[in-house]
């Protein structure tokens, strides 16, 4: 991160401030980094392996900050542990961009989670649950049953950005105001942890697989400085349909599915690099 930071501060000074250069100009690339907070609706989850094939209704699940801490936030080998977004895009028309990034988001199943159970439990798959369940109430318990993407709900997405400015200021215009508003698609990738029958300790960590797709949209406002850094806080919304989270390394047939709605907040920090100039060249003159 630190080598990151000292390669876009030694491009700046080659980087020419000419009037015609603006930050949402043809040519423009741009990149950011910051940290989310997600919060997700009610879903209907789906579990299928060996022995059992039920359905939880209703089931809640939160999303799992990092709590503030200089060492973790700062420190280039730990910058990837928070719920962190990053994302790399270009300027293709004026005030048009195409971008591609990862929104690093964690999903967990609450614990005491009061659903509804349906589906069937073959004898001596779990040490609780057996039977067949027509929508029987359950609270599950962290112990006994339990589902997260912690190290990973991954939404990698391409974005179709419109940016408009508003608004700038100061010697140079060193200040501007721009909105942006984007549309989204993209996949999810799982790092998933699940425990469910066999055994009370029986877990399994970091079970991997491109478990489906997102659909959402962005809206950001952009704080930019010295027409080559930003500030920007972003808001987005948007479906996610998860068609096979694997849940046991090795057993393909083990997975659970479930779509649901989110909602995320982030603040990220970005760079400005004007590789085409608007009028195609740095210094010429303004007739």
């Amino acid at each position: 991160m630190k080598r990151l930071i000292i390669v876009l501060l030694m491009l700046v000074p080659f980087v020419s401030d000419a009037q015609r250069k603006i930050s949402y100009a043809k040519g423009t690339v741009f990149g950011y980094w910051g940290y989310n907070r997600s919060a997700y609706t009610k879903s209907n989850m789906r579990f299928v392996g060996p022995g059992y094939d039920f359905t939880m209704k209703g089931a809640v699940a939160h999303d799992n900050p990092e709590k503030f801490d200089a060492a973790v936030y700062f420190n280039p080998s730990k910058l990837t542990i928070p719920q962190f977004n990053a994302r790399i895009g270009y300027y293709f028309k004026d005030n048009w961009s195409i971008s591609f990034g990862y929104d690093h988001m964690k999903y967990i199943f609450a614990d005491q989670n009061q659903v509804s159970l349906s589906g069937e439990i073959d004898p001596g798959v779990d040490t609780l649950w057996s039977g067949l369940y027509s929508g029987e109430p359950i609270t599950t318990d962290r112990n006994h049953f339990h589902y997260e993407n912690s190290d990973g709900l991954n939404y990698l997405r391409f974005e179709l950005t419109r940016t408009d400015q508003w608004w700038k200021t100061g010697k140079k215009d060193w200040f501007a105001l721009s909105t942006n508003v984007g549309l989204s698609a993209g996949g999810i990738l799982s790092f998933n942890d699940f425990r469910m029958g066999y055994a009370a300790s029986d877990i399994t960590r970091r079970t991997i697989s491109l478990s489906g797709y997102g659909l959402s949209g962005h809206l950001g406002l952009r704080l930019e400085f010295f027409r080559h850094l930003f500030l920007q806080p972003n808001l987005g919304a948007g479906f996610h349909h998860q068609v096979k989270v694997k849940n046991r390394p090795n057993d393909a047939s083990s997975y659970t599915r479930q779509a649901y709605g989110y909602v995320e907040a982030n603040v990220v920090i970005g760079f400005l690099l004007y590789i085409r100039t608007k009028n195609g060249c740095d210094s010429c003159p303004v007739w």
